[in-house]
């Protein structure tokens, strides 16, 4: 009730007729899963360098119908990020502006539940592009697979401590590592721990 009420007053703010899908009724069982790497982690001082993204339906990830799209910065990569992600500035001289980028991310996206780990970073910085153009944000449904973990695993341990780090739950969740740290490849492996989850017993979404 309270994501209706706060989406009704999101959507009087839309600034362009052709984004009214985003508001539609989501699929039941379709969903994207996606990463952003950044800059650094300051959401109103960083900006994404690259979005990777896949789409989920039902039980399968769908790999073939994906978003990887690199972006030019405005703001200069911190070391830390960079240790990270590996991404170097002259990695990103040929690549796209966030305007365009942004733009067919959210055709790519359309209502469809939004799922990713520590989703709420991503879709502020998201946001924090969407808002001035569009004036909304982002009103998609969206599930964070932390906290689905963590209400999983306090069934069983209701008084442990749960660690949420993202290889702890891949690890314990038997989830194949796919290399390197990247946007599109964490996407992918947050899917898989997202399905993992999905389709525990006593696991509600």
């Amino acid at each position: 009730m309270f994501r209706t009420i706060k989406n009704y007053y999101n959507k009087k703010g839309l600034k362009d007729e052709q984004y009214t899908f985003l508001f539609e009724k989501p699929h039941p069982d379709e969903y994207v899963c996606f990463d952003c790497e950044t800059t650094g982690l300051n959401v109103q001082k960083d900006d994404i360098i690259s979005i990777g993204a896949v789409i989920i339906k039902e039980n399968t990830i769908v790999s073939s119908k994906k978003f990887v799209k690199f972006v030019k910065p405005k703001t200069k990569l911190q070391i830390e990020a960079i240790k990270v992600h590996h991404i170097r500035e002259c990695d990103l001289e040929e690549a796209e502006g966030i305007n365009e980028v942004v733009n067919e991310f959210l055709h790519f996206i359309g209502n469809r539940t939004l799922v990713g780990y520590f989703l709420e970073f991503d879709v502020a910085m998201i946001n924090k592009y969407i808002k001035p153009s569009l004036g909304i944000k982002l009103p998609n449904k969206r599930h964070e697979v932390s906290a689905i973990y963590h209400d999983w695993k306090i069934e069983a341990i209701p008084q442990g401590h749960i660690d949420l780090r993202f290889d702890t739950i891949m690890k314990d969740l038997d989830i194949p590592h796919l290399g390197k740290h990247d946007a599109f490849n964490d996407a992918i492996m947050t899917s898989m721990m997202f399905l993992k989850l999905k389709n525990q017993p006593k696991v509600k979404l």
